[in-house]
């Protein structure tokens, strides 16, 4: 199934995961990456997943950053580079972490650039990944289709007062407009 990504009206009721979920999952996660060297983070979300698996397992930790966002807005079609792969990865063996895989695209992105600085092993590997994910995760911990609410999306601090995270908010009426139609 091809998608576009954060096109909500395809997704299938909602899945919020709360705090305590999201630590399981992360045991989960940690569990099948114990033979990860290095852990790479996804900047941002993925980085909560990524510094959990990193501290259970005490391995180092290296953030980069490929986003199709600015400030937390959609900007770009395709995922962009701002915070690139160490060269720390050259000789081992890498676990590639983000919290959702939609389109699959950015863990490929991340994984390839590296297995061409030198990895000898690299995996992926989120908490979430949708069915339609291609490349698929090689480690994930849910599949759902649902619109996924993670906990630090339920509520953001907007114009001085917390609030719905606008997105979600977006995704779950987009859900509401389709099932009326």
């Amino acid at each position: 199934m091809s998608m576009k990504s954060y096109d909500y009206t395809n997704r299938k009721g909602s899945r919020p995961i709360s705090w305590d979920e999201f630590a399981a999952l992360s045991r989960q996660l940690a569990e099948r990456l114990t033979d990860a060297e290095i852990i790479i983070g996804i900047a941002r979300a993925g980085l909560f997943p990524a510094t959990a698996v990193a501290c259970s397992l005490r391995r180092e930790l290296y953030p980069v950053r490929v986003t199709r966002r600015v400030n937390d807005e959609v900007r770009y079609s395709t995922p962009i580079w701002r915070v690139p792969v160490t060269g720390e990865v050259a000789g081992k063996r890498v676990a590639v972490v983000d919290e959702i895989a939609d389109t699959g695209e950015t863990l490929a992105l991340v994984a390839a650039r590296a297995r061409a600085l030198g990895a000898t092993q690299v995996r992926t590997a989120c908490l979430v990944s949708h069915s339609w994910a291609n490349p698929a995760p090689d480690v994930c911990t849910l599949v759902s289709d649902a619109l996924v609410i993670f906990p630090w999306d339920q509520q953001v601090f907007i114009e001085g007062r917390w609030q719905s995270h606008p997105e979600i908010v977006a995704g779950l009426n987009a859900q509401d407009k389709d099932a009326e139609s």
